[in-house]
């Protein structure tokens, strides 16, 4: 995807939404982002994703239906506070940049 390093915290933003949400596995994310025209690879999500547990926005467990397991991941408190703070970051910004020519 053109300009990935520019678009990537906008990624992440998507994931804790939809995880604030509901519960999300990898495989539904990566649709969900396909929508909005974001193009990811299952070598990129899932390392994201571990990633955002590592970091404490995300907790997951293992859930399985017969014999398909997945794994499910839904956002901490950690991940709340961080998407308010993103959220607040990302309005000031729009309202700054909607005055302006590109």
């Amino acid at each position: 995807m053109k300009f990935q390093d520019l678009l990537s915290g906008f990624i992440r933003l998507h994931v804790l939404h939809h995880a604030a949400q509901h519960e999300i596995c990898g495989q539904w994310m990566m649709d969900e982002l396909a929508r909005h025209g974001y193009r990811l690879s299952p070598g990129t999500m899932y390392p994201m994703l571990h990633a955002m547990e590592k970091k404490g926005y995300l907790v997951s467990h293992q859930d399985q239906e017969g014999k398909t397991r997945r794994r499910l991941y839904r956002i901490t408190e950690e991940g709340r506070e961080g998407l308010g703070t993103a959220i607040r970051q990302m309005r000031e910004f729009a309202g700054e940049a909607a005055g302006e020519d590109f």
